[in-house]
């Protein structure tokens, strides 16, 4: 098989719950080397943090998040221990922390302390709202930073009590936009030949997706309030009720619009001023809905669904998880793998969302045990030159 784009790329992992290692395993499914620098004994505290097991110590949460790694624990206040990291940074390119502001620099393992030792490395940090301004202090989770960011105001029905999203978005976000930052970086350092310095923050994640509401707010002046399933910027597109139970549809864009209304048989609405355009529709979002729902009632989804699926406009039933993931088209896409384990023997996670033909991803180590690589990645330093050999250390 030929080699994974990021073959070659050493990753530092020495972050914990969820932003960090879900973006440290996106960067090993691409096939850098990432090394989980773990606390001794307790490790990573996702491996201890969910209510359920699966057969093994570790949680289910820490499996999902970190395949393709492998694990050493180091004391990182141990001088001992720090020297193995600062060997480990001569050899590697890349480095993940989200401790909160300050502590990396107490240990000693800043970023301008390890540029000294090498300039190349590309240095990431992700912590709650960024290492500058006001709230830079205050620790933040993915509910903190979905209540900071707006998303919990706008989020759910009106006149109910706040809602988050159930995915974890400014955690998975800031994951996410931390990857191609680093990918960016580690493009330029070809140019440059110099490393840099990356701060991301749950809070600046949760932001940078919040485009349809941020534009409304610009847009009307006001900001956004819980709108249910329906999408700010188009109408009808939203959940309704057919005679058994609910549905979606997108009728997204005004010829998509004309076709739904004679699949429905209501292209009478096509002359009402209130419903002509995408923007009045919009406006008028609740009466058009109030006004279609009677419509919907007289068949059921299935009849529904396919009806306007024949006529090209989006539509689709409401599956919960298990019926997402073992859809027709989940299973055809390899959505759900078999992950080997020395534990657990096999267990679910999700595969890969983004499919690439010339170099295909695959599980190519399971989440690893703690402190499960320790010798063999010190025995890869001392290869390399980079850390003495136990008895040269005690002389």
């Amino acid at each position: 098989m030929a080699n994974l784009p990021l073959a070659g790329i050493r990753v530092l992992d020495i972050s914990q719950v969820m932003a960090g290692p879900f973006c440290c395993m996106l960067l090993g499914d691409m096939g850098a080397d990432v090394i989980k620098i773990e606390p001794p004994k307790t490790g990573d505290s996702t491996r201890h943090s969910m209510g359920f097991r699966l057969k093994g110590e570790d949680s289910p949460g820490f499996l999902a998040l970190n395949r393709n790694k492998r694990s050493i624990a180091l004391n990182l206040k141990d001088d001992a221990d720090r020297e193995v990291l600062y060997a480990l940074v001569k050899s590697a390119d890349v480095l993940v922390e989200n401790a909160r502001p300050g502590v990396a620099a107490r240990l000693g393992i800043d970023y301008d302390t390890l540029a000294k030792i090498n300039p190349r490395l590309v240095y990431a940090s992700i912590s709650g709202f960024g290492q500058t301004g006001p709230w830079a202090q205050r620790p933040g989770f993915d509910l903190i930073a979905q209540a900071m960011s707006g998303i919990l105001s706008s989020n759910g029905f009106p006149g109910m009590e706040p809602a988050k999203n159930s995915i974890a978005v400014a955690d998975l976000g800031a994951g996410l936009f931390s990857a191609y930052a680093i990918l960016s970086a580690v493009i330029g350092r070809e140019k440059s030949g110099q490393g840099q310095y990356i701060d991301a923050s749950l809070l600046e994640a949760a932001l940078g997706l919040s485009i349809w509401e941020t534009t409304e707010l610009w847009g009307t002046g006001k900001s956004p309030t819980p709108i249910g399933s329906a999408n700010r910027m188009s109408a009808p597109y939203q959940a309704v009720q057919a005679s058994d139970g609910w549905f979606v549809i997108g009728a997204a864009n005004q010829g998509l619009w004309l076709t739904f209304i004679q699949v429905l048989g209501r292209t009478e609405l096509q002359d009402d001023p209130r419903y002509s355009t995408n923007a009045a529709r919009v406006t008028n979002r609740i009466a058009l809905i109030e006004e279609l729902a009677p419509t919907f009632l007289t068949r059921t989804r299935e009849e529904w669904i396919d009806a306007l699926l024949a006529a090209g406009v989006p539509a689709a039933p409401i599956l919960d998880y298990g019926e997402a993931v073992t859809s027709e088209q989940a299973v055809a896409r390899d959505m759900v793998q078999m992950v080997p384990h020395p534990v657990e023997g096999e267990f679910k996670a999700l595969g890969f969302p983004v499919k690439m033909r010339g170099t295909p991803q695959e599980v190519r180590l399971p989440p690893p045990l703690l402190n499960e690589h320790s010798d063999l990645i010190r025995q890869e330093l001392i290869d390399k030159g980079l850390l003495a050999a136990p008895q040269e250390a005690a002389q």
